[in-house]
């Protein structure tokens, strides 16, 4: 098998360097970082770097700012970091650090590689980016030696330290909305002033991530180069993202977010406006915790949606998903987009898939319309109307689906489609130069289901090569040059992946290779969903 064959090559490879690299001492404006060399995986790595100060006290909803200066000597950074503050006890908010990894390389040469900046998943509630060896997502680095690139896995703020909005934040001086969203930014533009001392090319940039963390793909798709921000990647990768409704920072549901926050830490009590604030800025990082979570739980926005989110501030995000795919004025070249056949079952009621009532709902077509004007409250009777008749029927199909007939199938296809399948397919559509979608269908295709082919080395990659080889080294060949098929590393009886705007056509990864299909029903859905972009809103 090719895998095994290029594994061995890169081990024999690997006898013949392994005296040639040494722990690798960068400088740069604000500190001097050890890394380290590892011998198995002949990876260069900086496990932890910070890219910006910590955020607390009057920092705490804050965009983050620059990075302490280190003077102690050399930073050590083979070390684990915290976790930004999540779920019960989790986490620090001195959690701005980022790792990075790569093939070694000869500093003495002036060598500038592609970068890839990874962005974890959670709901935009929960993740982290420490790793240990080898990293996530080294099967898609290690799929080939065509390909040597910078990764980068930053951490972000999350939950109510990242996603708080409301207009006392807007109007404070010392706030900012989607912190999480800029804690992001940040990073891409630390890349940009320093990369050159890791080997890295700060014109040649991608991003990727899975679900939150490809919905955070979706957000600085949305920034890159519009609205005053700066253009700061050229790629992006979003598996799967989670891009759910997306309010105005004080629309009634947003205050009420940043209400129900007060209340619960005690800090309405202390007035309104600047005193409420300063309270939220002063408490104790567990309270703020404590009552993130019952918003979590509550899922306030819907009956089956998380709470944090991005919100649009005017700044950042100026513009809605819809609107900004409607006047074509996304800026970023190339863009790949991500989902599963089946993911929309991971995030509807249970219920719906059985005839007993289970948690409110049943598989019953009231149920079922029980859920949909529940999901989507800002449609009219005769939109709702629209969706059950004409766009999800009882009974239909899809592009890869022959055919369904229950409930929850076809609950799953519409959060699916709304969430994750069509904002994968508008950034593809609208990518700058081109862009490429892609749909997993091995079962379970569930949310989550594809990561098995390249978060981390598992036998899965090695008894389905042509899967690994194909998905996993279109990544990675995407990530170097910005055409999947490249480096393609499948033989001339697998198709490559296509082009969206020029084919109509969409990459399907089956259970032993590939297809392309033509895009009729999903187009014609995301088309429905985008009129209504304004309603959801999305």
């Amino acid at each position: 098998m090719r895998f095994l064959s290029t594994f061995v090559l890169a081990l024999s490879y690997l006898a013949t360097v392994v005296d040639a690299y040494d722990d690798p001492l960068i400088r740069l404006d604000y500190g001097s970082f050890q890394g380290k060399y590892d011998t198995s995986y002949n990876l260069s790595y900086f496990r932890k770097i910070p890219f910006a100060a910590p955020p607390t006290g009057e920092n705490r909803f804050r965009a983050p700012q620059p990075p302490l200066q280190i003077t102690n000597g050399a930073f050590d950074t083979d070390q684990t970091f915290d976790m930004c503050p999540q779920r019960t006890v989790n986490g620090s908010e001195d959690c701005l650090y980022l790792g990075l990894f790569s093939r070694p390389w000869d500093t003495s040469k002036d060598v500038r590689r592609p970068v890839l900046v990874v962005f974890y998943g959670g709901a935009f509630i929960q993740g982290d980016a420490a790793f240990t060896m080898p990293p996530s997502s080294f099967p898609v680095l290690n799929a080939s030696t065509l390909n040597d690139y910078v990764v980068i896995y930053p951490n972000y703020r999350l939950n109510a330290f990242g996603f708080l909005p409301g207009k006392a934040i807007k109007a404070s001086s010392t706030s900012d909305l989607n912190p999480g969203l800029l804690d992001q930014q940040y990073v891409l533009k630390w890349v940009q002033n320093n990369i050159h001392h890791f080997g890295g090319d700060p014109h040649n940039v991608s991003i990727w991530g899975q679900s939150a963390g490809a919905g955070s793909v979706v957000a600085q798709v949305l920034a890159n180069g519009r609205n005053g921000q700066p253009k700061l990647f050229s790629k992006a990768l979003a598996s799967s993202p989670f891009w759910p409704k997306t309010y105005a920072y004080d629309a009634p549901e947003a205050e009420d977010i940043y209400n129900q926050l007060a209340n619960l830490t005690g800090c309405a009590e202390h007035g309104h406006g600047h005193e409420t604030l300063a309270c939220l800025k002063s408490v104790d990082v567990q309270t703020i915790r404590d009552a993130s979570l019952v918003i979590d739980a509550e899922h306030t926005w819907t009956t089956s949606s998380y709470t944090w989110a991005p919100v649009i501030d005017g700044e950042f995000l100026a513009d809605t998903l819809t609107e900004a795919v409607s006047s074509g004025t996304l800026n970023t070249e190339f863009v790949w987009g991500m989902y599963n056949s089946h993911e929309g079952q991971n995030f509807i009621p249970s219920g719906l898939q059985k005839a007993a009532l289970t948690g409110g709902y049943n598989s019953s077509t009231a149920s079922f319309h029980q859920w949909l004007t529940g999901f989507l409250p800002g449609l009219s009777p005769k939109q709702i109307e629209a969706v059950e008749n004409e766009h999800y029927p009882a009974e239909g199909s899809t592009e890869t689906i022959d055919e369904y007939n229950t409930t929850y199938i076809r609950a799953g296809l519409i959060y699916r489609d709304v969430v994750l399948a069509c904002p994968a397919y508008w950034i593809a559509s609208d990518a700058q130069r081109r862009g490429y979608l892609g749909e997993y269908t091995i079962s379970p295709a569930t949310h989550g289901s594809d990561t098995i082919y390249w978060n981390r080395i598992n036998v899965v990659q090695t008894s389905n090569p042509v899967v690994y080889e194909g998905y996993a080294g279109a990544f990675a060949s995407f990530f170097q040059t910005g055409d999947p098929n490249a480096h393609k590393l499948t033989n001339s009886s697998e198709p490559g992946v296509p082009e969206l705007q020029n084919t109509g056509e969409e990459f399907v990864i089956v259970d032993r290779g590939f297809e392309n299909v033509r895009l009729a029903q999903l187009k014609e859905r995301c088309d429905f969903w985008r009129s209504l972009g304004k309603k959801i809103p999305v």
